[in-house]
């Protein structure tokens, strides 16, 4: 099942009914917090989860789900067509922010094991805070430098450099330099668990 495209569904459904998180949570029943983990792809949404949700939204939970396991041979994304994809940019606690610029570099709706991405990581921007999630990950620095905290060490990435890593570790990607820095990112995620 593509978790990507099920969480922007579902980020979708909430903007065109005009619901805010803390509208979503009070009909819900579930956590603000939680619900922008699950927009975010932070977190797979149980199935019990889901169903609130959908409640909340006004949705049938088969509407929902509808094709998110079809599986295209291939998928084309043109430069100019890419998805941009929101991931905690305005989280309410400080924290848990960051100004990197994702994009992904596969069709919406796709199917896969791996989510590639391309990551603009501003000048003295980038994530506040370290992570984890299930699986593996890739990072290969298209232009400019980078740091790559990993555990406790702090890596310094410069254009065509590259690490894979163990994503279950703590891990945040930040830029020090004054020039932006655009990276790749592939994740594959083990049993389709998202961050």
């Amino acid at each position: 099942m593509n978790l990507v495209e099920l969480a922007m569904r579902l980020r979708d459904a909430r903007l065109q009914r005009g619901l805010t998180l803390d509208e979503v949570s009070e009909r819900s029943g579930l956590a603000k917090g939680l619900l922008s983990k699950v927009e975010n792809f932070r977190v797979t949404p149980t199935l019990v989860t889901l169903s609130k949700l959908t409640e909340a939204l006004g949705l049938k939970l088969s509407e929902l789900l509808d094709g998110l396991d079809e599986k295209p041979s291939f998928s084309v994304v043109r430069s100019g067509e890419r998805q941009v994809i929101e991931r905690n940019r305005a989280h309410p606690d400080p924290a848990h922010r960051f100004n990197n610029h994702y994009e992904s570099l596969v069709a919406r709706g796709a199917d896969r094991m791996m989510e590639p991405f391309e990551i603009r990581v501003p000048a003295k921007g980038g994530r506040q805070e370290a992570l984890q999630h299930e699986g593996e990950e890739f990072l290969l620095v298209l232009e400019g430098e980078v740091k790559f905290l990993f555990a406790d060490e702090v890596i310094t990435l410069k254009e065509g450099d590259s690490i894979y890593f163990d994503a279950e570790a703590n891990h945040r990607l930040y830029n020090e330099s004054e020039k932006d820095a655009r990276v790749v990112s592939v994740m594959s995620f083990s049993g389709r668990s998202r961050r």
